[in-house]
């Protein structure tokens, strides 16, 4: 998606976000989360969320590889009783020693834009130092517009391949990525409890919504340059549609 990382695009998308997790997950925590490791932490949208729902005092190593993000995210949590501090690398880059100390590792929007080999390897860091994760809206390849129309199912199917398209030489799993984390954790002694946490969108975010579609349907177009998208694009747009966009939630605890 156009600006999928930028400051303004992650913006527009934290009311959606925060609307679409599930709160429930976190009464499933273990007690006493006090250091929070999040990755790919993009404007720190997790932490705001997530921290006001967990007890204080908190500390949030915010990791994530863009510098101007990170700067931004280090200074914009706003919590009492939070302290923040930032860590610039890769998350694939992670190991055990990393998580010393470290109480929980949470994501939003991440697992869906890793590979195979990338969720065992993080799945292997985490089991190795029994740390809890809890992985938020990973894309689940499920789209439902209203009113729907015959292109509707098209644009879905393509923008799932682009999803699932090979990057720089790495397969990404798309939304085959809850699926395959959840098996992977369970093989590696977790116990995984997941949830639906599709964003709602339509009239009450119109300029999210707008933003969306011009992403969904850029990416399907980028997969299959014959497609002539442009009418459906513009109908769309001049009167925009309800749409849930499937997500999936994941917790994973080691006892």
């Amino acid at each position: 998606m156009t600006g999928e990382f930028s400051e303004s695009w992650l913006g527009l998308r934290e009311p959606a976000d925060a609307e679409a997790r599930a709160a429930d997950l976190i009464a499933l925590l273990p007690p006493d989360v006090h250091v929070i490791r999040d990755l790919g932490c993009g404007t720190g949208s997790m932490a705001r969320w997530l921290a006001p729902r967990l007890p204080t005092p908190q500390h949030w190593i915010l990791n994530d590889r863009d510098p101007a993000l990170l700067h931004y995210a280090t200074a914009h949590v706003g919590v009492p009783g939070v302290t923040v501090e930032g860590a610039l690398g890769d998350v694939t880059a992670l190991t055990p020693d990393d998580l010393a100390g470290t109480d929980l590792v949470t994501c939003s929007a991440l697992l869906d834009l890793l590979t195979e080999e990338e969720i065992d390897a993080l799945v292997a860091t985490l089991a190795a130092a029994r740390v809890p994760a809890l992985f938020t809206l990973s894309v689940a390849g499920q789209v439902t517009l209203d009113p729907a129309l015959p292109e509707d199912v098209t644009v879905a199917g393509a923008f799932d391949e682009h999803q699932r398209r090979v990057s720089a030489g790495r397969q990404l799993l798309g939304p085959d990525a809850p699926a395959y984390a959840g098996k992977a954790f369970e093989l590696a002694g977790a116990t995984v409890v997941t949830r639906p946490s599709p964003w709602k969108l339509g009239t009450g975010h119109p300029d999210l919504t707008a933003e969306w579609l011009r992403g969904w349907v850029g990416a399907a177009r980028e997969q299959r340059p014959s497609l002539d998208l442009d009418g459906y694009l513009q109908g769309r747009l001049t009167r925009l549609p309800s749409a849930s966009v499937g997500h999936v939630d994941l917790l994973a605890t080691f006892d």
